[in-house]
């Protein structure tokens, strides 16, 4: 009776450990959490962005004609006056062009004195004569057209200011309308700030938004300006979307420099305001979060607006009364029991 005795107790032992364990084990898999109710709110963001400065009248300029670039007087950051000679042709070709013109010119001329003497004195036809007046316009057209030709087979300042850029060098061969320079008027226009700005952004700003600007280079200065335009296709070479703040006053600036602007936009966004720990894996556009759904956990993608230092923007993922788990997410992942904290 004490050998059964013995051999009964450890296994009494062994079931009530066993039960015992898996108790423990459930309590376990309940993982402690708290949670916030959500509500969205209307807001209207600022939008943190940057750009370099320019002016309002940047122009590339070009030859009307082809032919090999002769000269260039200018390089870039160079200041110009208006009417200034900037860069010119090689023109043996256009001139050979004008005196052809002038050649067919004079001999229409010829043409046409004569046939209209003969006319008079009722030898030459109506017809004649109507044909030679028509080959003395043509001509003179034509002259006119190389004389064009010529006189834009220069490139001269059209108003004062500053070389931005130089798109070509001496002796190259060009084709017509090819940009030879970049300049602007900084001396005389209002300055800009060229923007680069995500698809999102680009929806929220609308024209006439005022925006707050500094640069670097003048630290302790802050200009005010306006969105005055906002680009209608995506930059192909860098996938964004620009918009340009104009300064609403003067400013002693460069072309180029390096600028950063606060846009106060006026279109009100939905957002719902988290606390930053709620948010996982998050980056500028994209991360997630945990939603307690009768003590489950079901993870939620969402859109980031912004990302403060003590809270989160989200605009798109959360619905208004979603019980957004705070803490213990990180131990948290698909179907995961919950103990909400107080229950």
């Amino acid at each position: 009776m004490k050998s059964i005795l013995t051999l009964l107790v450890p296994g009494l032992l062994l079931q009530a450990c066993t039960a015992d364990d898996k108790t423990s084990v459930t309590i376990k898999n309940e993982v402690p959490i708290s949670t916030l109710t959500v509500k969205a709110e209307l807001l209207q963001p600022d939008i943190e962005t940057s750009g370099v400065f320019t002016t309002d009248d940047e122009t590339l300029l070009a030859f009307k004609t082809g032919g090999v670039i002769e000269k260039i007087y200018v390089k870039e950051g160079d200041r110009i006056k208006s009417g200034q000679l900037l860069a010119r042709l090689n023109l043996t070709e256009i001139e050979a062009q004008v005196a052809q013109a002038q050649l067919a010119h004079e001999k229409a001329t010829r043409d046409f004195t004569r046939t209209q003497n003969l006319y008079k004195d009722s030898v030459a036809t109506l017809e004649q004569f109507q044909n030679a007046r028509t080959g003395l316009e043509v001509a003179t057209r034509q002259l006119e057209s190389a004389r064009f030709n010529k006189m834009y087979s220069e490139i001269r300042a059209l108003s004062n200011g500053m070389v931005m850029r130089k798109l070509a060098n001496e002796g190259q061969v060009i084709s017509p309308g090819t940009s030879v320079l970049q300049t602007n008027g900084s001396g005389s226009r209002k300055w800009v700030l060229r923007c680069a700005i995500s698809d999102r952004e680009w929806a929220l700003i609308q024209a006439g938004d005022v925006a707050t600007i500094t640069t670097d280079v003048i630290p302790d200065k802050t200009w005010t300006g306006t969105v005055t335009k906002k680009s209608a296709t995506v930059d192909a070479l860098v996938g964004t979307l620009n918009v340009e703040i104009t300064l609403n006053e003067n400013a002693d600036l460069a072309a180029g420099i390096f600028g950063k602007a606060i846009i106060h936009t006026t279109q009100k966004q939905k957002v719902w305001k988290i606390p930053y720990q709620a948010l996982l894996d998050g980056n500028a556009q994209h991360g997630y979060v945990f939603i307690n759904q009768n003590n489950i956990a079901r993870k939620a993608a969402v859109s980031v607006g912004e990302i403060k230092q003590d809270y989160v923007l989200i605009t798109a993922g959360l619905q208004d009364g979603d019980q957004l788990i705070v803490s213990g997410s990180a131990y948290l992942k698909e179907g995961t029991a919950l103990l909400v904290a107080g229950n």
